[in-house]
Order: C-alpha cells, then structure tokens, then sequence
C-alpha cells in the first residue's frame, strides 16, 4: 500500500479538496472553501495547511466567527444542500461563537463543517491560553459545547482517527434525513502530528446525494386515504426545496387540484402566479391557506417538521376527523402529530403518489373556493403593502417597495423578529431560490452573514437582505467581507428604534412597553442615540443613503441595483403595526398571577385558546 506523510491538518485539508458532488448531472466540488479565523488553536497546523492548498480549497477570511458559519450555511442552503463550506476558529471564544451557528443549523437541518481548534492533547502546556479549566474532568473543553447542536461531533486526538471519522462527517453532511452540522474539534499538537496516510485515501470521490424511496405499504395506505379526500391540502416545508421537487409539486397539485400552503423554509417551491398556491401557512400565514386548513378533511404534509408556527401550535388544523399525511424522508418527522407516515424522497414519493391517483382529481367546489379565496388574500396582499405616503412607513410597506424592485433574478433575506412573519405572508414569490429566510432557529444577526452566503452560492442573483436596526446593530461586520470579496448585496436597514417584534408580543401578552424599544429602556438623561446606518455602513466600504417613505426607497432601490457593491439603504419605520390580516394563533405563556389587569386579560385569553388546542 502506498503511503504520504502528512500533517493531520494536511491530510484533513487535502480530502475535503478531493470530494466532489454531483448534482443535475454535472460534477462540482464539495466544498466550496472554508471561512476561517485564525488563532493560536488553529494557525499554524490547518492555517498552514490551508494557505498550501488555497487554490484546490479557497479560504476566506471573516470578521466574526458565527456570522462567517452563518454564511457558510446560507450557502449549502441556497445550494439545496448540495454544495457545502467549512468554517474554523481558534479554541475559546472563537470556538463558543460558532456554538449559535451550529445550533441554526442544527434546527433547519443545514450541513455546515465545523472545524474548532481545541486545547493541547498531551497536556504539556496545561492550562493553554484560553482554556477553560473543569476541576473534575480534565477531557472537557468548550468544545464539548457543539455535542448537543452537531448531528455529528468527533475530537481528533491522533492523526490517524481521520481515517474512519471523515467519511463519517462527509455522509452525515449529505444525509437526506440525518443532515445537519458536523464538528470535528482538532487539538493544536494534533494538527501538527504527521502519520503515514494511504494515498488511495485522498483520491477524488464523486458523492450523490440518496434518495429513499417510500415502503410500498405506506404508500398504499396514502395512496387510499387521499383517494376518499374531498378536501385535500399540501403543506410543502423545506424538504420539497432539498428533494429537488419543485417542478414535481407544481405538476402534481396541477394535475390533480391540490391547493398548496408554504412553511417558512417551502416558500417560493411554487411561484405565487400558480393557480394551486394559496401562500403562507401557519401564525404568519395568509387567510387563503389558513382557512383552507381549516376546512380540509385530508392535509398531506411534504418534507416539513410541522412546527408550532405550521400548525399555529396544534390549533389551526389538528382535529380528530382530519387525515394528516406525512411525506418526509426523516423517520423522525414522518411520525410527528400522529401522522400516516410515507418515509422517503419527496420528488420521488411525490411521483409514486400521483401515478397511483392516475384519474383523479379535486371536485370543481374545492378548487373555486380555493381560487376565491386567493383573489381576496392577493387583494389584502395589494392594500397593505400599497405606498401611503406615510412618514414612517410600515414594515409591509417597505417590503411591497422591495418586492416590486426585486425582479424575476432577486432572492430576499431575512431572519428573526417581525420581518419574516411579514415576509412570510406578504412577499410574493417568482419560484424557487426568490425566498430565503431563517426562521426555524429564529437567530438575529444572521441576515446579513446569510445574504453573503446566498451571493456566494448564485453570484448572478440579486440579493435583498432586509434587516432590522436591532439585528444590524448585533450583526454587521460581514457587510466589509461582502465588500472586501467583491459580492454586492443590497441592505434595506429598517430602524424601529428598538427590538419592534417583541415590544408588539409583550404588549399582546399584558405587559406593558418595557426594555424593548429604546424609548422604553434605561438610557442617560439626553435619552438613547440616534444610530446613523448609512454613516457606519460607508465606514465599512459600502455605499449608503438614508431615504424617507416609500417613494424615495423606491428610487434608491432602482440606484441599487444599477451599482456594481454593496448598497445599504436606511429609513425609518414604525415600530407599532403589523399586518392583522390572516395568521393563526401561536401559543405564548402567560402569566397567571400579575398585579396588572392587562396581563388578567390575556391569562383569559390564552386559557380560552387552549381550549381549541389539539393534544
């Protein structure tokens, strides 16, 4: 057997060079490249590893390491989780920075390679610079922290360990239903040992990404249930995007009259202009969707975790006489709430069913009540996010603004707070790749990062991020990578002056305005600062206006998209309003002894809403 001395770190970096996917038929690498923050855990074994191999395997630098993993994982979801980046930080508080980033990709099932330094493994220097020291355990580090937000985690602490763990790592990157963060924490000594390495182990490896196909006694179990439907609904999740089955969905609910509700991570599977797409589902969904769920006999379930905002937490749809069907490749999810479970690819899955429903179709009631109420959700749709003139515009204002510049070749981004629930019911869709919005870990701070991520994956795209000033000002820093790699996004900063979204939620809950808005915190005496956006973002290499209402957005929207970097746009907005039009109830504890009768209110509220819960 033939062998090659390499470093650990150089053998690591030499197999993730070699490892290609193929995906349409053609073949592509892997990894794209790798985010990296060097420090004393990582530079000089994979950071020297990596500068020998920086055309087979580019590094990019980054300016904060879990906003550099969020990028990375925008990426392989912009990507179908087809093509993937890495990221590595030094042990201590770089390390602890990824934590979040893998904990959001944990949650939306997004593979992302996370590479940690890690204390010294002969302990000769004990206790290193940065380490945390556990009196009663000597193994433990902050590394041990990714073990409950990695799908996969693994501490190298000899060279040769690669050899079975890698793979391990790389399958369970590209697992239909285990995907999810992988962590290999690499110990500083480690990464410098060398051990005689098997060539035959960095040779190029062509990965496909498996597809499940569904037992055929599931299948038929579906396949009746749907036969007796007389009010079938879809409920497409994220899956359908990662199955690649979009075009199969649109067909299917083409053929056979099925209207079609999105989660968050399945918006834009169908364009909005299909005559099946009813929009949003769920807390933030639209009348169209939410009142078809509730209507229907027969809900079939494709690739989605069916969480609380899905089923505005268990109340919107789930009763005893409703038939809830689970098309999904995760066992795990498959068998959520009760569900018929068909475990298995939803493209394929999705072709079986309807080559078993040969003939039929939706009755001519259920497909015009569905259209109806389609035509009334576009008209909402049209009022709301109509420009007003209004000095400080609404959130759904601002997004119509943006919706309307966005084209045919834009992608919207967005995550956490008020703005995705908006986004979710109100933006419309030209088809898949238009929508991208983290919404299953909620994390703020990731717009940005996750925009730059998205034009890495489709350079040819134009990339909205919109963002509020309480997450621009947690998160920014990845506005001078964007600028400094050449990728240009347009951010549209909308500045409520204070965390907006959960100052509305603690007033729906009884409390009163406090420690949310600015206005409502403890400031000096001259009261809180006003921030200037469009200053602080021409400090970092951007180009930046600061616009008033709609109208002048609009117009800078146009300027925008002609400039050849990134382009920040800044305006006030109103903190107060949001859409009241459709959404469904979403399950917020209240308390139940206050001394303030707003908060007795809502405690009876929320028991009354429990009632209608589904348990």
């Amino acid at each position: 057997m033939s062998t090659i001395r390499l470093t650990m770190a150089q053998a690591l970096v030499r197999y993730l060079a070699a490892q290609r996917i193929e995906d349409q038929g053609q073949e592509f690498p892997l990894f794209e490249g790798v985010f990296a923050i060097f420090g004393h855990g990582n530079v000089s074994g994979l950071g020297e590893a990596l500068y020998h191999a920086r055309e087979a395997l580019p590094t990019f630098r980054a300016h904060n390491e879990q906003t550099m993993a969020h990028a990375a994982i925008a990426f392989a979801k912009a990507h179908g989780r087809r093509r993937l980046m890495a990221a590595t930080s030094s042990i201590g508080p770089g390390a602890t920075n990824m934590v979040t980033a893998a904990g959001l990709a944990h949650a939306n099932r997004l593979p992302v390679l996370l590479l940690p330094g890690d204390t010294f493994a002969t302990r000769d220097p004990d206790p290193v610079l940065q380490q945390v020291e556990h009196f009663g355990d000597p193994t433990i580090t902050v590394n041990d922290c990714f073990r409950p937000v990695s799908r996969y985690f693994d501490r190298i602490t000899r060279p040769e360990q690669l050899l079975t763990s890698l793979p391990q790592a790389i399958a369970t990157l590209l697992d239909p239903e285990h995907c999810g963060p992988a962590t290999l924490a690499l110990p500083q000594d480690v990464q410098t040992f060398a051990h005689d390495f098997p060539e035959s182990f960095f040779a190029p490896r062509v990965h496909r990404i498996r597809r499940p196909q569904p037992d055929p006694r599931e299948l038929e179990e579906a396949l009746s249930a749907l036969a007796r439907a007389e009010r079938p609904l879809i409920i497409a999740g994220g899956g359908v995007h990662y199955a690649g089955a979009c075009e199969r969905l649109a067909e299917f609910a083409r053929t056979h009259g099925v209207p079609v509700a999105e989660t968050q991570a399945g918006k834009g599977a169908l364009p909005d202009a299909h005559p099946m797409a009813m929009g949003a589902i769920g807390v933030t969904g639209s009348e169209a969707a939410n009142r078809l769920a509730e209507q229907a006999d027969l809900i079939l379930a494709i690739g989605t975790r069916l969480q609380d905002f899905t089923t505005g937490s268990r109340a919107l749809f789930e009763r005893d006489e409703l038939t809830l069907v689970a098309l999904n490749v995760g066992r795990f999810d498959s068998h959520k709430h009760h569900a018929m479970p068909v475990v298995g690819d939803a493209r394929d899955g999705l072709a079986a069913l309807s080559a078993g429903l040969d003939g039929w179709r939706t009755d001519d009631a259920w497909r015009e009540k569905a259209g109806g109420l389609k035509r009334d959700w576009t008209q909402v749709v049209a009022r709301v996010t109509a420009d007003e003139g209004r000095e400080l515009p609404t959130d759904a204002q601002v997004i119509g603004a943006v919706n309307r510049q966005s084209g045919e070749d834009g992608t919207v981004v967005c995550a956490a707070g008020g703005l995705p629930g908006e986004l979710h019911k109100l933006w419309q869709c030209a088809g898949p790749g238009s929508y991208h919005v983290e919404y299953g870990y909620s994390c703020m701070g990731y717009e940005i990062a996750g925009g730059l991520g998205v034009k890495m994956a489709h350079p040819e795209r134009e990339v909205f991020v919109m963002v509020g000033d309480g997450s621009y000002l947690m998160h920014n820093s990845e506005l001078a990578t964007s600028v400094m790699l050449g990728h240009k996004l347009i951010v549209v900063v909308l500045d409520n002056r204070g965390f907006g979204c959960i100052n509305r939620l603690q007033q729906a809950t009884g409390g009163a305005g406090f420690n949310n808005l600015l206005e409502d915190c403890r400031t000096a005496p001259e009261g809180a600062p006003k921030t200037d956006f469009a200053a602080h973002a021409r400090s970092l290499g951007c180009r930046a206006e600061r616009v008033r209402g709609i109208a002048e957005l609009e117009q800078a929207l146009v300027r925008a998209r002609q400039a050849d970097s990134t382009y920040v746009l800044t305006l006030d907005t109103d903190p107060l309003p949001s859409t009241a039009e459709g959404g469904a109830w979403w399950e917020v504890a209240v308390p139940e002894v206050s001394s303030r009768e707003q908060v007795h209110k809502a405690y009876q509220g929320y028991r009354e809403a429990k009632r209608g819960q589904h348990r």
